[in-house]
């Protein structure tokens, strides 16, 4: 009965069915056969690598491979893909070597292709070679497009254009504690004569991987909240894969350093090549060791301009000192001899007024002795002893001069006075 049953089914639905029914391995055969007979052998595709995880056991490489809208950035497409044990070693070498890059997720590449398409795991690509150039074009457009940008804004020159001070003392840095890079651009500071003048302190941040932009925002955050303690800043980092740069060409981490109000100075450690952070920054160094000896020069050089103005203003200060006692000198002799030549005028002076007096006090002396001489002689002539030796006599009345007869009676008794004696006499 339960067999009837089935047949009786799929008697029923056999006229609703195609007329060939295929089962899935069939049908992934068949797509198989027909890819492999259609296809060419390989094929030179771009991609971007979604992930990327290496096998520890067989040594192969899986990958997915995705495409995105440039505009969105919404993905488009996807593929897994394959670099079998006996290509990889070399396909990565050659990558990394000629890129400086780390083959792995993130990056655009360029690859030759085998399409594959097996009846159990599906569609796949084999990966058959690799053209770093494409990448190292990517990368450089990337890198381009975001210094236009910044250049559009108009920030990417203006951490440039602050004045770094003549002495940059007092350092921000930048950087992983246990980085070999900030060990060497301590012992340098330490080690150099100037090493007591300098004030270093440590913003701790991560310097490679995914966190680095983060960190490194996030440590400038800190200083910015004490700007008025600093100088100046340093980024730095020592050692590790070239590849982990890639943070420091990021857009948001470098508008972050374009705009900080304090010199930036970068002590990355990339020679062959500048990012856009060391783009930048106030001040491009090539390591942590160079940026070091950057600010014991800096200080230096302001030691010596201070020496050498300092020399200057005392050897200018000697000389206007030294010129200023000429002048006194100078002026010294002269007043002296104009003092002499006043003393001596003076005297002369003094001399013929002393002369012109003694001449004065003569004449005057002179004159009044005749004046007294003469007057001598009018009060000798006007006195009466003088009038009665010519003839005269003085009438007196009770000792009294009488200078009116007028006031004399008759027969008043009154004294004649002579110049030899006196007489009484009656008044008739």
């Amino acid at each position: 009965m339960p067999i009837f049953f089935r047949f009786h089914t799929f008697v029923s639905m056999k006229e609703n069915c195609p007329s060939q029914i295929f089962t899935l391995s069939e049908l992934n055969l068949m797509v198989r056969d027909t890819i492999r007979a259609t296809m060419m052998d390989t094929y030179w595709i771009t991609a971007e690598i979604g992930e990327l995880k290496e096998n520890s056991f067989s040594h192969h490489c899986y990958l997915e491979l995705i495409e995105k809208r440039p505009d969105t950035n919404q993905m488009t497409a996807k593929a897994r893909a394959v670099i079998w044990a006996n290509k990889y070693p070399f396909i990565k070498y050659l990558f990394e070597s000629r890129t400086g890059e780390t083959f792995a997720a993130g990056i655009k590449i360029l690859i030759r292709v085998s399409v594959d398409f097996h009846e159990l795991y599906g569609f796949s690509l084999s990966i058959e070679e690799i053209e770093p150039s494409y990448t190292i074009g990517e990368m450089h457009l990337r890198k381009s497009q975001i210094i236009a940008q910044l250049q559009e804004e108009g920030i990417f020159s203006m951490n440039k254009e602050l004045n770094l001070p003549l002495l940059p003392v007092r350092i921000a840095v930048i950087s992983s504690p246990s980085a070999a890079g900030y060990g060497d651009f301590m012992s340098h500071l330490d080690s150099s004569p100037w090493n007591s003048l300098f004030a270093v302190k440590l913003f701790a941040a991560t310097m490679q991987g995914e966190k680095t932009e983060a960190s490194i925002i996030q440590a400038l955050e800190s200083i910015h909240k004490n700007i008025e303690l600093f100088d100046a800043i340093v980024i730095i980092r020592g050692g590790g894969a070239t590849s982990d740069l890639n943070s420091f060409d990021s857009y948001d981490l470098a508008a972050n350093c374009a705009q900080f109000p304090l010199p930036i100075l970068t002590g990355i450690g990339h020679e062959r090549d500048d990012s856009i952070v060391d783009l930048v920054a106030h001040t491009r160094l090539k390591t942590p060791t160079a940026v070091a000896d950057f600010l014991i020069n800096r200080v230096t050089e302001s030691a010596q301009r201070l020496n050498y103005l300092s020399q200057t203003i005392t050897s200018a200060v000697t000389d206007k000192i030294n010129e200023t006692q000429k002048e006194l000198q100078f002026l010294s002799a002269n007043i002296i001899r104009a003092s002499s030549a006043i003393i001596s005028k003076q005297n002369n002076h003094i001399i013929r007024t002393e002369i012109s007096l003694k001449s004065a006090i003569t004449r005057e002396f002179d004159s009044l002795s005749f004046r007294l001489k003469e007057l001598d002689q009018f009060f000798r002539m006007a006195s009466p002893s003088y009038i009665l030796q010519k003839g005269y006599a003085l009438v007196l009345k009770e000792g009294k001069v009488i200078e009116s007869s007028k006031l004399l009676d008759r027969e008043q008794t009154v004294e004649l006075r002579f110049s030899d004696g006196s007489k009484k006499a009656t008044i008739q």
